[in-house]
C-alpha cells in the first residue's frame, strides 16, 4: 500500500463533505472524478491529485475538529440550510462541521459535532452500545412501577427498548442511561406509561460529559477526550 496515498472514500469524508459511506454512494453514482477521470470504489488519492464531486473540487480541511455543544431548545440537529433553526448556523463555526446523531428540537444538552466523516459512522453503529445519559423531568410523580417498567423495556416503534438504567433524582425527575437511539425514544417510553416529558437534557455521551458548559455554548474536546473516543470506537 502506498503510504503517500489514502483511499478515495476516506479522502472525501476527511474534507467534511460527507461520511465515508455516503462517499461510496457518490462514487458508485459516477459523481466523483480524480484528475478528470471517473472514479471507482477502491481508488486511492495522492497529494497531487485533484478530486471533484459534481465538477466541484474538494480538498482536505486544514484541521480535523471535534466539538461538544450544549444545544438549547428550538435548535434542530440538522445541516439543512432550509431549516432556519439548524444547528450549523446557530454554532456558526468557521469550517464545515456536522452533528453526530441527533437531539430532538425541544431537548437540550450535549451533542457532538465534527468534520471527521469517518468517526460519525463508527459512533452511530448501534452495535457499539455506547452509553448516553439524560436527566428527564416529567409531569407527575415518579413511582417504583414506572422505574421498573422503563428499565425493563417498553414496546415502541414496533420493537421493545433495550434494558436500561434509571435512578430517581426527585419526585418528578429521573436520570436514565441508554445504549440505543430510537426516534424520540425517552418521550415515547414515558408516553406509553402515561407520562409526559417536560424537560429532557443529555448530560453525557460515552465518557464525554456536558459538565458546566453553558447553554448555547460549545468547546473543543480535550486531548484526553479524543484519545478515549478513538479508543472506544476501536473496541
Amino acid at each position: 500500500m502506498n503510504e503517500l496515498s489514502i483511499s478515495l472514500n476516506k479522502y472525501i469524508s476527511s474534507t467534511g463533505v460527507c461520511s465515508r459511506r455516503e462517499a461510496d454512494k457518490w462514487i458508485e453514482a459516477g459523481r466523483v472524478k480524480i484528475n478528470g477521470v471517473k472514479a471507482e470504489k477502491g481508488n486511492r488519492v495522492k497529494e497531487e491529485d485533484k478530486v471533484t464531486i459534481d465538477g466541484k473540487e474538494v480538498q482536505l480541511e486544514n484541521e480535523i475538529v471535534y466539538l461538544a455543544f450544549n444545544k438549547p431548545p428550538g435548535v434542530t440537529s440538522t445541516t439543512d440550510q432550509k431549516d432556519k433553526d439548524n444547528i450549523i448556523e446557530y454554532i456558526n463555526y468557521p469550517d464545515r462541521v456536522f452533528p453526530i446523531g441527533r437531539l430532538d428540537k425541544a431537548s437540550t444538552g450535549l451533542i457532538l459535532l465534527t468534520n471527521d466523516g469517518d468517526i460519525v459512522n463508527e459512533i452511530l453503529r448501534h452495535e457499539n452500545n455506547h452509553e448516553k445519559e439524560y436527566i428527564v423531568t416529567v409531569n407527575k410523580p415518579i413511582t417504583p412501577e414506572f422505574l421498573d417498567k422503563m428499565a425493563s423495556g417498553i414496546p415502541i416503534l414496533g420493537t421493545k427498548t433495550k434494558k436500561c438504567t434509571l435512578h430517581k433524582v426527585n419526585e418528578n425527575t429521573f436520570r436514565i442511561i441508554l445504549t440505543q437511539g430510537l426516534n424520540r425514544q425517552i418521550r415515547r417510553m414515558c408516553e406509553y406509561l402515561g407520562y409526559r416529558v417536560k424537560t429532557l437534557k443529555r448530560v453525557r455521551i460515552m465518557h464525554i460529559k456536558l459538565g458546566k458548559l453553558a447553554l448555547g455554548n460549545w468547546r473543543f474536546l480535550t486531548g484526553q477526550e479524543k484519545q478515549d473516543l478513538f479508543r472506544s470506537i476501536k473496541k
